[in-house]
């Protein structure tokens, strides 16, 4: 005789197993893929913002350079005063 004639619960159980492997494959999938993109999307954003550090770099130096403006501008200042501007 058949395993699964004689006992419908095997079937029953196969069947069961099969259908809730393939509903956890189809949901899997999508999140894998959407998993990959994400990390495509990553590598770009990472190389942007490498290339806006490097981009941005002299700015490091402006306070130095306002620091030396305000100087000067005080100097033009004090000089205006006595010529009497």
């Amino acid at each position: 005789m058949d395993a699964f004639t004689d006992n419908p619960g095997w079937l029953i159980g196969y069947i069961i197993t099969i259908v809730v492997v393939l509903v956890v494959v189809a949901l899997v999938v999508p999140i894998l893929r959407l998993a990959y993109s994400i990390g495509n999307e990553a590598k770009m954003i990472n190389d942007s913002l490498t290339q806006a550090v490097h981009n941005t770099a002299g700015l490091s130096g402006l306070n130095t350079t306002i620091e030396h403006a305000e100087v000067i501008v005080d100097g033009l200042a004090r000089g205006r005063g006595r010529l009497g501007g």
